[in-house]
């Protein structure tokens, strides 16, 4: 963490993905910072991030009177943040835009894109999967708020698991086909799972995964029901993980821990979630889930710190 003495405003739609992967970048540069849910209605939520007259409106009135006090760096995730930092660099704003806003560069001072998009330009910056706050810290914290899950036998296998989407074919064939693998690891080796759904998970998939291990030792996590989500404690307790193939963001935080990290057949997924995997199977971080496990010590990847010291530097903060 760099925790510079810094003005810094994060602003996002809501959405998991955008606020976990905005939030991280910026409490990385200064941990003080203001954090905005930006809500817009038609025409703003169609067209942004066009600038069209009239947009210092689209967020209403806080939003408005906000701008006339601008910080010195904004952080956003996703095409509505991204209408808002351009407002806010017209004001003089340093702005920094997570994921490609799908226009030209220009607007926005830096551009934080994957490289499994393939954007490119003078003042974008790759890096591979998505930003997210795991690091030793966090893990350590995991394993403090969850400490019954240190007890469980081990190994303690870990499963995050998804949903189909457009772009990737995670169904009922799917989990049978990685239900049947583990089932060999667990005959061979024993241990426990830990199952950890997402908004995603098909409520028919939660039921099946909650039912196929049911006399095994462990944890099965879908929704509020369950009580309180034990991802990071899962995370920080792990021997090793498997994600299913449709979560960029799930890998990439399975990957920034030192566990191995397996994904059932990669090549259910396509375009971009598909260029990514291949790349993390060519680095080999990830491996594909096999009837034997491979336990071997693994690398954290974390993006998060070398991302926040290029803005850093970028912005001779």
């Amino acid at each position: 963490m760099l925790g510079l003495p810094l003005t810094c405003w994060t602003l996002h739609d809501g959405a998991a993905g955008h606020r976990r992967q905005a939030l991280a970048l910026a409490q990385a540069l200064a941990p003080e910072g203001r954090e905005l849910c930006l809500q817009t209605a038609a025409p703003w939520s169609w067209l942004a991030p066009r600038r069209l007259p009239g947009a210092e409106r689209a967020f209403g009135p806080a939003f408005l009177a906000a701008l006339e006090s601008p910080p010195a760096l904004a952080i956003g995730a996703g095409r509505r943040a991204a209408l808002a930092t351009r407002l806010l660099r017209e004001r003089g704003a340093r702005v920094v835009q997570v994921l490609h806003p799908r226009l030209p560069t220009t607007h926005w001072d830096l551009v934080v894109a994957p490289e499994h998009d393939g954007r490119t330009g003078a003042n974008v910056i790759t890096l591979c999967g998505s930003l997210n706050p795991v690091d030793d810290a966090w893990l350590a914290q995991g394993r403090r708020d969850f400490p019954a899950l240190g007890q469980l036998p081990g190994p303690r296998t870990v499963v995050l698991l998804g949903g189909p989407t457009p772009a990737v074919r995670f169904d009922r064939g799917a989990f049978e086909v990685m239900a049947a693998k583990l089932e060999h690891w667990l005959a061979m080796d024993g241990g426990s799972l830990l199952v950890i759904g997402s908004r995603r998970t098909p409520a028919k998939l939660a039921a099946l995964a909650r039912t196929y291990w049911a006399d095994v030792p462990g944890q099965r996590w879908f929704d509020a029901g369950d009580g309180e989500n034990p991802y990071a404690g899962a995370l920080g307790w792990a021997d090793r993980i498997v994600v299913s193939p449709d979560s960029v963001n799930m890998v990439s935080e399975a990957c920034a821990t030192e566990c191995p990290v397996y994904v059932p057949e990669p090549q259910r997924a396509s375009g971009r979630v598909r260029r990514y995997l291949d790349a993390m199977l060519a680095r080999g971080r990830i491996r594909v889930l096999g009837k034997l496990p491979e336990d071997s010590p693994a690398q954290a990847l974390r993006e998060t710190p070398r991302i926040a010291a290029l803005v850093h530097d970028r912005f001779s903060l």
